[in-house]
């Protein structure tokens, strides 16, 4: 074999390796495409999502009386409460009232939890009549906007339902909030319960 040859056969099997090894570098980065190249997804801290809430309020408040009953029934009537930050902003604690001859004497009591794990909060509530608190109603704040939801095992007419609370106009002095009952499975929801609330004192900084 002259040198001619032996230069050819050379290139012939460097061509052969490199064909060989093109399939184990593909899929090693495929792989690194899956695992570790990609950057990661941080989840936003919503600890601060209630703070607008910190404070002293009056609150106008409407009623639907009898929900998902094709009620067209409303009643108004007024009310005050009062948040204060638990656990370093980690929670949160709101003491509302009311005392009017639609809605009679309402002394309530709304618990906020943050879990840090999942970035969601618990809502739950208790009035002075019943002496205990509910099932938690959980979700989160996306572009300002709170949605929150829960199963009420005993709705109106008896039978199960969902619940939905949405907070919106966070970032004014006048936020809104409404209650919303749904009988079949979230495909159709009814507003049930509507807050307006307007400061009346600028605590929002103050630590209880």
């Amino acid at each position: 074999m002259n040198i001619k040859h032996i230069r050819i056969h050379l290139v012939l099997c460097g061509l052969v390796v490199v064909l060989q090894s093109l399939p184990g570098l593909a899929q090693q980065n495929s792989d690194a495409a899956k695992t570790g190249s990609q950057p990661a997804v941080t989840e936003r801290d919503g600890q601060h999502d209630f703070d607008f809430e910190l404070g002293s309020w009056k609150i106008h408040l409407k009623k639907l009386l009898h929900p998902l009953a094709g009620s067209t029934t409303w009643v108004e009537f007024d009310g005050t409460s009062v948040t204060r930050r638990v656990w370093n902003g980690r929670a949160q604690l709101e003491e509302f009232e009311t005392d009017s001859p639609a809605a009679g004497q309402i002394e309530g009591l709304t618990l906020r939890l943050y879990d840090p794990k999942t970035h969601q909060w618990s809502l739950y509530w208790a009035t002075s009549k019943s002496g205990s608190i509910g099932p938690p109603t959980i979700g989160e704040f996306k572009k300002g906007r709170g949605e929150f939801f829960d199963t009420e095992p005993s709705g109106p007419n008896g039978r199960a339902i969902l619940v939905r609370f949405v907070w919106s106009d966070t970032t004014t002095n006048t936020p809104h909030f409404d209650q919303s009952f749904s009988g079949d499975g979230g495909k159709t929801w009814e507003v049930n319960w509507i807050t307006d609330q307007t400061r009346v004192n600028d605590e929002s900084d103050k630590a209880h």
